[in-house]
This record gives C-alpha cells, sequence and structure tokens, in this order.
C-alpha cells in the first residue's frame, strides 16, 4: 500500500515540474533592446562630400612653336633639361623643355620626280645666264675700248660730239646690262638651292644642332607638378608640357551639391579629414556663382557647386598633403551648444510625424516628436520629450505599443 502512494506522489511531483516548466517557457519575457537617455549637448549639422586639394597658382608651360621636344626627364648624359616631377624649378632660369626643329616629311614619287625636273631645269637656266654674263662682259669691254679711242680722238677734235656721247652711253648701258645678269645668275642659283632643299627626306636630312634650339623656361618659381609630354615628341604650339606651382600654396576644392551650397556662408568654419592624418580646420572663402551637372557612380544626375575652402591650421598639420591629395570635408551649416538631442537611429515615421519608443515602467510607449536640426547621428528635439527620458534605439518590427523592454546587457 505505500509503494502505491509513493508511485502517485512521485507522478503527481513529475506532473507539476512539467506544468511549471511548461508555464516558464510560456511566460512572456522582456525583449532586450538598446536604450539611450536624451540629455542636453551640442549639434553641428554639417555638409559632407569627399574633396581634393589644390595649388592655388598653377602654371601651364606649353610648346610655344611647333617643333619637336625632347625628352624632359631623362637618365643622365643624354640631350635635354633632366627634370623629375618635385624637381625646384626657378623663374626665367631653370630650362624645363628644349624644342628642336621638325625634320622635313617624305615627298610622294610624283612630286619628287617634278622637283628633280625642275632641278635640271633651274641648272641649265644658270648656264645660260652664264653665257649672258660673259656676252655682256665681252661688249662692255669692247664699249670700253670704243670709249677710250673716243677719249683720244676727242682731244684732237677729230670726233663729233654725238659719236663721243655714243660711246659713253655704251659703256654705262653695258655695265647696268651686266650688273643685271649677274644678279639673275644669283637668283636662279638661289632658286635652284630651294628646290634642292625640298629634296631632302628624313633618311638624309643633317643632325639638328643644339644651339639653334629653342629653350623654354620656367614661368614661375616652385616644383614641378606634373610633366604632360614626357617622351621626345613633334608638338604643335601650345601643346602642354609641364605644370609649375608652389605645393604650399595649397587650398581645398568641394564639389557639394547645390541645395547645400545655398545653406552655406563664406567663412562657415570646415573640418578636413579622411586624408590619413588628423582632422584640419578650415574656412570657406568662396562659393561659385554658377553649379554645373555631375553624374553620380550611381548614375544620378546631380547638380553641383564648387567650394573653395582655405586651411586654418598652420601649415605644420597639413604640410604631408600635396596637390589632388583626397580629403573629406564637412562644413558647416548650422550648430548649438545646449540642445535637447537625441540619435536619429531612435526615430521612425508614424503617420506624417517622427516618433519614438520612450521606456515607461519597462515598457515602450509611442511618443510623437517635433524634430529641428539634424546629422547623419542626432537630431534637435523642439518637443515631445523632456531630459532624462530613455528612448528605444534601433527598434525592431517586434516592438509595439507597450512591449516590456530590458536594457541589452553589452558583452
Amino acid at each position: 500500500m505505500p509503494t502505491k502512494w509513493t508511485k502517485r506522489i512521485v507522478g503527481i511531483s513529475v506532473l507539476g515540474l512539467v506544468v511549471a516548466g511548461l508555464a516558464w517557457f510560456a511566460w512572456p519575457r522582456p525583449l532586450s533592446v538598446d536604450l539611450v537617455t536624451v540629455t542636453k549637448g551640442p549639434i553641428e549639422v554639417t555638409a559632407d562630400d569627399d574633396g581634393k586639394t589644390h595649388v592655388r597658382h598653377i602654371y601651364t608651360v606649353s610648346a610655344p612653336v611647333a617643333g619637336k621636344v625632347l625628352r624632359i626627364s631623362h637618365p643622365m648624359g643624354e640631350q635635354g633639361p633632366s627634370l623629375h616631377v618635385g624637381d625646384q624649378v626657378t623663374a626665367n632660369e631653370t630650362v624645363v623643355a628644349l624644342m628642336q626643329p621638325t625634320v622635313p616629311s617624305f615627298n610622294d614619287v610624283r612630286s619628287h620626280d617634278q622637283l628633280e625636273a625642275e632641278i635640271l631645269a633651274a641648272d641649265a637656266g644658270i648656264q645660260q645666264q652664264e653665257a649672258e654674263v660673259q656676252r655682256l662682259e665681252a661688249a662692255l669691254d669692247f664699249s670700253r675700248t670704243e670709249f677710250q679711242r673716243a677719249q683720244t680722238l676727242s682731244r684732237t677734235q677729230t670726233i663729233s660730239a654725238q659719236a663721243f656721247d655714243k660711246a659713253k652711253f655704251d659703256v654705262a648701258t653695258n655695265e647696268a646690262a651686266l650688273a643685271s645678269a649677274k644678279a639673275q645668275v644669283d637668283v636662279r642659283r638661289s632658286l635652284r638651292a630651294s628646290l634642292a632643299a625640298r629634296l631632302i627626306d628624313p633618311t638624309n636630312a643633317r643632325s639638328t644642332n643644339p644651339a639653334c634650339c629653342v629653350r623654354v623656361l620656367a614661368p614661375a618659381s616652385g616644383r614641378v607638378l606634373k610633366i604632360t609630354q614626357d617622351s621626345e615628341s613633334v608638338v604643335l604650339p601650345g601643346t602642354p608640357l609641364v605644370d609649375i606651382g608652389d605645393p604650399l600654396d595649397l587650398e581645398v576644392v568641394a564639389d557639394l551639391l547645390s541645395t547645400d551650397a545655398v545653406q552655406i556662408a563664406i567663412g562657415a568654419p570646415v573640418r578636413i579629414d579622411g586624408w590619413g592624418g588628423p582632422a584640419i580646420k578650415g574656412k570657406v572663402v568662396r562659393i561659385d556663382p554658377a553649379g554645373f551637372l555631375k553624374v553620380s557612380a550611381l548614375g544620378i544626375e546631380e547638380q553641383r557647386v564648387r567650394v573653395t575652402i582655405d586651411f586654418a591650421d598652420p601649415p605644420e598639420a597639413w604640410l604631408r598633403l600635396g596637390h589632388d591629395y583626397r580629403v573629406v570635408v564637412h562644413v558647416s551649416i548650422w550648430s548649438a551648444e545646449d540642445v535637447l538631442t537625441l540619435p536619429v537611429s531612435a526615430l521612425f515615421r508614424k503617420g506624417d510625424d517622427w516618433a519614438v519608443f520612450v521606456v515607461d515602467n519597462g515598457r515602450v510607449r509611442a511618443t510623437v516628436v517635433k524634430i529641428g536640426h539634424r546629422n547623419n547621428r542626432a537630431a534637435e528635439v523642439l518637443s515631445g520629450l523632456s531630459g532624462g527620458e530613455r528612448v528605444v534605439v534601433h527598434p525592431s518590427d517586434r516592438i509595439s505599443e507597450g512591449t516590456k523592454v530590458t536594457q541589452r546587457e553589452v558583452p
């Protein structure tokens, strides 16, 4: 009999434990969430975007004439200025490029044959004109002899004045004709030399004398920022060769959205970071009056405005920066030192209003709030909350009105 009661007691105990366990598992437990306390503090609204450093005054040295520019950066011993990026240059002293005349181009077969025929004709013309010179020299010698005879006869007055003047005229006429003929010989020889020069092609062109070349000097003192035309090449007038500037004369340019640019004032403070070093202070010095269209990486057309920023910190803070370095700028649009703020991640939409989940006695209560200025991290609370209240951050769809919550433990 005692054994029977013992079995019943044990069975009832086990059943009670099972029911208690099921009740414990089925009993609703508080949901672990992240909570934050609404407090007063500073807040700043900024326009954030990528920017790049830029030498304020860049001098682009271009080819002054058409010709062959020699290699600018080359090993020692070769012909040229031997400049490299980063080298120091002095205004009106440092040779940044050396230009030589170009070699002649090839002649086609027909032009070549025509020029050879014209040279043969020029040679024949020279021979013809030289024969004319010999004829006129003989005529001049004869006229001078006749004039000497006339002079002898005039002393004895045995020659008429007309015959004497005729002999004198013949001498002057033959002298002028001889001078003209000799000049024609020079003209035909020059014409022949011009035709021969047109026959020159790259295979038999003479080597260029470096002394005849154009020396392109640096227009300003500074350092070489970029060598556009490094290798030897034939260039046209105005072809960019070298960029020169002062690396210590830096500014930052950023292409901001036009909707952000209209909220920025000249002199607004700027925080510059994302360049590999500590944050640098700056200020806005210029906002371009005209915008431009820029297509983002996602293919979205955006209207952008260029904003120029000067460094406010001393050069020691940004000395490692150079031309065209990437930076991230945070241009201040609005700021306050003592306002009620909460994290943006606590906000969610409730109809047309913003709302947050406020924790009250361990349960959440959806509260509509009015938001003022905000940035990527915090928002200004105008009404709906007071300091010291705790709100849920990153509320999930498991949270609703009256849900029991508890602070998530940070490991």
